[in-house]
């Protein structure tokens, strides 16, 4: 005899549509079987999910508590289905055997979840840097060896989740399939929100004197104008070239940080001019 769906649902025959809908809801929100992997979980959902079916029908649920039909939606007093099946020459599905395969696998003979949405699928994908930054298609190999074509919009962040509608498993509805976005780091640029950061080495004339000097950003290469006297960790802010985001259309800005490196090695002319430049020209870095 199949269990009272009032009881399955904790409600007393008295219970509104209102009590009835919020019920399932908790219910199926706490036994779905995406957050509850497993077959008791699953199996609850079921049952949960037949009764919402039969009381939220105001017409069946008016049946069945009248005691027209059962827990299951059959007429009580019908005859019994073996025995009208074989006076009338009716085929498999009319003796039930395809309900009854769909209680015990959770499935139609075509393989569809009865009654239950499809579950989600979850993959990870890794992309470089910059192809985060600028967008990229990358194709996703499913463990059946099945393959997903993925569009990775230009600014996915680490972690970002992608969802491919109806890519999922299979069911009434089917489900999605949940693609995790790995960015891998990169050896020069790193991110901070839609703006990209990183460090430009500038020669110590270059510094001294200023001048233009050619800077690689995530959006091309572009000129950069140094004034005179830039100190090593001065910050410059390029606008619009860092990251732009898809779902705001705004692009963010690199911010380039100054280092001054030295030559490979210090000849002569050059220490003996700083000697000289030292001895008229001292002045106090701040250093503590």
């Amino acid at each position: 005899m199949a269990e009272d769906p009032y009881s399955i649902l904790g409600l007393p025959r008295t219970a509104s549509d209102d009590d009835i809908r919020k019920a399932y809801r908790k219910l199926a929100k706490e036994l779905h079987p995406d957050l509850n992997p497993g077959k008791n979980a699953e199996e609850r959902f079921k049952r949960v999910s037949s009764a919402n079916d039969l009381l939220s029908d105001p017409d069946r649920r008016r049946r069945f508590d009248r005691g027209e039909i059962d827990a299951n939606g059959e007429p009580v007093h019908a005859p019994s289905r073996a025995r009208g099946a074989a006076r009338s020459g009716r085929g498999f599905d009319d003796f039930g055997f395809a309900d009854v395969f769909t209680d015990i696998f959770g499935a139609d003979r075509n393989g569809r979840t009865a009654g239950v949405r499809g579950a989600d699928v979850r993959y990870s994908l890794e992309v470089d840097f910059l192809e985060a930054i600028n967008g990229t298609k990358k194709r996703v190999t499913l463990p059946d060896g099945g393959v997903l074509d993925l569009n990775v919009p230009e600014g996915v962040q680490d972690g970002q989740v992608l969802r491919l509608k109806g890519k999922g498993e299979r069911g009434v509805e089917p489900g999605d399939a949940l693609v995790e976005v790995r960015v891998k780091p990169h050896t020069v640029f790193k991110r901070s929100g839609d703006d990209v950061t990183f460090d430009v080495p500038v020669t110590i004339d270059e510094a001294v004197l200023g001048g233009k000097i050619e800077v690689a950003t995530v959006a091309g290469r572009v000129q950069l104008t140094l004034p005179r006297g830039t100190g090593s960790g001065q910050m410059f802010r390029l606008k619009g070239k860092g990251v732009r985001n898809a779902s705001t259309g705004v692009t963010g800005d690199s911010l380039v940080s100054i280092r001054i490196v030295m030559p490979d090695a210090i000849d002569d002319g050059l220490a003996y001019f700083m000697s000289e430049w030292r001895q008229k020209h001292q002045y106090d870095p701040g250093r503590k």
